[in-house]
């Protein structure tokens, strides 16, 4: 009997080290889960905004070729257009044929290091309520007194700002999970039908902000050449140079709500 008490404490403790194990591989992922006073508003919204899906573009097999023969990595969704649109035809007379195509300085690629939710980002709302004269709690409800845009954006200058911006926020959707957009709008009388009590006696104040995506890493640049040698075709990239770069990217059609109940004005 004792020695079956003492594998049962073994097998008990063995399970709770391999949940505390589970639960600490995930740290990322509670961090990106919506808290409970963050109310999606998609359906409420009187703006409706626009879908800023950026799905992955898929190379053609001649873009893929081009880019599997590149030392350096390249995943700019808008270089990658340029390359499917583009097209070179081996001919039996390409033998002696030596060319270089200048593409220009593109950013190459953007690797994040910190994406984190601020779910705070900016105050969009204040509803107020003073039921210090009332003989009965009273119920609040939100109600969106003024359109507000809300935006995001780079926080510093950059070369090719638009292609730098494209891929942060690629890299931010994918580790967030969270829909991303440089701007989104809360439409003039969006409401919601969450309630909060205001005792009596006491004045209400229900603050309403607009979250956001903290997104930092570093993007790639370099001189991007076509190099032609007969039938040979490849990617040369030359002059990289790497650059810190962060931005704050709004969650679209989310608010966070803070209820506060106070005897004196605020």
């Amino acid at each position: 009997m004792k020695k079956l008490v003492q594998a049962f404490i073994i097998v008990f403790f063995l399970l709770g080290t391999i949940g505390n194990v589970q639960a600490e591989k995930n740290p990322k992922e509670n961090a990106y889960k919506i808290p409970e006073s963050v109310l999606n508003i998609a359906k409420e919204n009187t703006y409706p905004n626009p879908t800023q899906d950026l799905p992955y573009l898929q190379p053609s097999d001649f873009t893929q070729n081009l880019l599997e023969s590149s030392k350096v990595r390249i995943e700019n969704p808008d270089l990658i257009r340029m390359l499917n649109e583009s097209s070179v035809n081996k001919t039996p007379f390409a033998l002696g044929l030596r060319a270089t195509i200048y593409l220009g300085e593109w950013p190459l690629y953007y690797e994040s290091t910190e994406t984190a939710p601020n779910w705070e980002y900016q105050k969009i709302n204040t509803n107020f309520y003073d039921n210090r004269g009332g003989k009965s709690p009273y119920q609040m409800h939100y109600v969106q007194e003024a359109q507000k845009v809300v935006r995001g954006g780079l926080t510093a200058k950059v070369a090719n700002a638009d292609d730098v911006m494209k891929m942060m926020m690629l890299k931010a959707s994918e580790k967030s999970k969270l829909p991303l957009a440089f701007e989104t709008i809360v439409g003039a009388g969006t409401k919601k039908d969450q309630i909060y009590n205001i005792p009596t006696k006491r004045l209400g104040y229900l603050y309403a902000f607009a979250p956001a995506i903290n997104e930092k890493g570093k993007v790639t640049y370099g001189e991007v050449y076509i190099v032609l040698k007969g039938h040979k075709r490849q990617v040369v990239v030359k002059n990289v140079t790497t650059q810190g770069i962060g931005a704050w990217i709004p969650v679209q059609d989310h608010i966070s709500f803070t209820f506060v109940s106070s005897e004196r004005p605020k």
